[in-house]
C-alpha cells in the first residue's frame, strides 16, 4: 500500500531534460490540446469518427470530475508538485490517465491498423508516468484513472452496439435535450456540496459541436472530399488559429461586459464547439478548401 502513495522514489529520477519531457506528455492531458486535437480530427480526419471520439471523451471527463469530488482523494504533498496548475484539486482518479487510455484507445481501435497500438500505449504510457514525475498523482490515482477509463471504451462499444441504435438515431434536437438533462442532472447530483462547473462546461462545448455537426451534415451531407496534403496543413494551421482568436476575443468581450461568471463561460464554449463543427468546414468550403 506504500508503493500506492509514497512520491519519495520520483525525486532521484528528476533532471531538466526529464522535466521538459514529462511536461510535454502531460500537455496532451490539458484543455489546449484537446482545444487543438478534436477539430483537427473533425476536419482532416473523419466526421463520425470525431464525433465518437468527442462523445468518449465528454463522458469520461464527466466520470472523472463526479468520481473526484465524491472521493475528495487528497494530490500528493505540494512539496512534490512541478504541476502548480492542479494544485487545489483532488486526486483520484487521475484525469490524465483516465482521459488519456479512452482516447488513444479508442483511435487505435478505431483504426484497426497494429502499428497504432504501440503508438498509442506509448503515449498513454507517457501521460501516466508525468503525472507521477510532477509529482501531482501517485500510483493508486493513475491506475484507477487508467481502470476506469478502460471500463469505459469496452461500456462505449456496448453502447454502440444496435441495440442501441434507436438512441443514436434520435433527431439531432432530442440529443441536444439530453445533453441539457445531464447537465442538469449533475448539478442535481454532484456529490459533497461540490460544484460541476468545469465538468458542465464541457457538456456546453459538446452541445455546441452536436449543434454545428448537424448543420454541417445538413450543408454537406456526402463525406468531404479534402484538398492536397499541403492545403490541409494550412487548413488545419488558420482554422486553430481562428479558434483561439475566437476564444480570445470572446473571453475579453465577456470581460468588458462584466458578466464573466459561469453562465458566460458556458457560452463560450459552446461558441467554440459550434465554429469546430460548424462555422470552420463552412468556411473552408467557401474557399474550395473543402468539397
Amino acid at each position: 500500500m506504500n508503493f500506492l502513495h509514497n512520491m519519495d522514489w520520483v525525486l532521484p529520477l528528476r533532471s531538466d531534460g526529464a522535466t521538459h519531457i514529462a511536461n510535454a506528455f502531460t500537455w496532451l492531458g490539458y484543455t489546449t490540446f484537446f482545444l487543438i486535437a478534436l477539430p483537427l480530427c473533425y476536419w482532416l480526419w473523419d466526421r463520425e469518427r470525431a464525433m465518437r471520439l468527442v462523445v468518449l471523451i465528454a463522458i469520461t471527463a464527466i466520470i472523472n470530475g463526479w468520481l473526484k469530488d465524491l472521493w475528495q482523494d487528497p494530490r500528493p504533498d505540494p512539496k512534490y508538485s512541478l504541476d502548480p496548475r492542479v494544485l487545489g484539486s483532488y486526486g483520484r482518479p487521475s484525469g490524465h490517465a483516465q482521459v488519456a487510455i479512452a482516447m488513444w484507445f479508442w483511435i487505435a481501435h478505431e483504426l484497426k491498423r497494429p502499428w497504432v497500438w504501440p503508438v498509442a500505449i506509448f503515449i498513454v504510457a507517457g501521460v501516466c508516468l508525468s503525472r507521477l514525475y510532477l509529482g501531482v498523482h501517485d500510483v493508486d490515482d493513475v491506475l484507477t484513472g487508467l481502470s476506469l477509463g478502460l471500463a469505459g471504451i469496452f461500456i462505449f462499444v456496448w453502447f454502440l452496439s444496435p441495440q442501441f441504435a434507436f438512441v443514436r438515431n434520435l433527431p439531432g434536437v432530442a440529443h441536444l435535450a439530453l445533453i441539457v438533462v445531464v447537465g442538469v442532472a449533475l448539478f442535481l447530483t454532484w456529490p459533497n456540496g461540490e460544484k460541476p462547473d468545469a465538468t458542465v462546461g464541457v457538456l456546453a462545448l459538446l452541445f455546441g459541436w452536436v449543434v454545428g455537426a448537424n448543420m454541417d451534415r445538413r450543408l454537406a451531407p456526402d463525406k468531404p472530399v479534402l484538398p492536397a496534403w499541403w492545403l490541409r496543413i494550412v487548413m488545419g494551421v488558420v482554422g486553430v488559429i481562428v479558434l483561439f482568436v475566437i476564444q480570445g476575443a470572446l473571453g475579453r468581450a465577456v470581460d468588458l461586459l462584466g458578466i464573466a461568471g459561469t453562465p458566460a463561460r458556458y457560452g463560450v464554449s459552446a461558441l467554440l464547439g459550434f465554429y469546430m463543427t460548424g462555422v470552420a468546414p463552412l468556411c473552408f468550403r467557401a474557399v474550395k478548401l473543402m468539397r
